[in-house]
């Protein structure tokens, strides 16, 4: 006869149960699984359909009830560092929507609203685009099971435990917050650079024939050519896009990298 007494069964317990804090948080702000398309119920199935096979595979939990002082800080360890790991790459997502609006707002299409699936927002549409655009990206290059990869990892550099992060890497996580302007300003500099040369055209023009009427004149002209730079500029999204993926990996495992 199996004897099971209350210790050892808590400690199975905790070495399930938060895992899966860590693993639901990060999930639940992650892109793509963050998004608002995805029901949170189908989130935390999946956070518990890969917290099982990964489980027996981590670091021993520690010997700590799950309804005790500890336990709790312990709870709310995990919980802040799948959170802070979801929005460290969710940040990646927001910096291509900023790029987007910054390039709308240029080339006169900030007025165009539509829906955005990620969030459930309005935002305008080019940044909703290139949204778009970076998801199917993320998922070609194996962005989503790289995530997952990457939360898996971070057990064993940051195993679970009443120590979660230290004001170091609180500190990385705030100044990784500047990526949402760099990154926006990197995906819609070229096309803002083209369209600050027509709107310096346009400065000419209005010298040289000041009875011409520009924004009758300027904003179908800024429009057709601003469409004409999204175009082109499509592969140079790309790139810039998957630069900051690869940032946001890198940073997201230093993060929990062991010291």
């Amino acid at each position: 006869m199996i004897n099971v007494d209350v210790s050892q069964l808590q400690h199975w317990l905790g070495g399930l149960f938060w895992p899966f804090v860590r693993i639901g948080a990060c999930l639940m702000m992650a892109p793509v699984y963050g998004a608002s398309y995805v029901p949170r119920r189908l989130r935390l199935v999946l956070a518990g359909a890969v917290t099982l096979p990964v489980a027996p595979l981590l670091p021993p939990a520690p010997d700590v009830a799950l309804l005790s002082a500890a336990g709790v800080i312990i709870t709310v360890q995990q919980l802040l560092i799948g959170a802070a790991l979801g929005f460290a790459l969710q940040l990646v997502f927001d910096a291509l929507m900023l790029g987007g609006q910054l390039l709308a707002n240029g080339m006169g299409l900030g007025f165009a609203f539509n829906l955005d699936p990620l969030r459930g927002v309005t935002t305008p549409a080019l940044g909703q685009l290139y949204v778009v655009l970076g998801t199917l990206v993320f998922l070609a290059l194996d962005g989503h099971l790289a995530l997952l990869n990457t939360l898996v990892d971070s057990f064993r550099g940051l195993p679970v435990g009443i120590d979660g992060f230290d004001a170091e890497r609180w500190r990385a996580l705030a100044d990784w917050g500047g990526i949402l302007f760099s990154g926006g300003l990197r995906v819609a500099l070229p096309g803002m650079t083209a369209l600050l040369v027509i709107n310096l055209a346009f400065g000419v023009m209005s010298r040289a024939a000041p009875s011409l009427n520009l924004f009758a004149v300027g904003l179908p002209v800024t429009l057709i050519f601003g469409l004409a730079i999204v175009t082109f500029g499509m592969p140079m999204i790309g790139t810039a896009f998957t630069g900051l993926l690869v940032e946001g990996f890198d940073f997201t495992r230093a993060l929990t990298a062991a010291r």
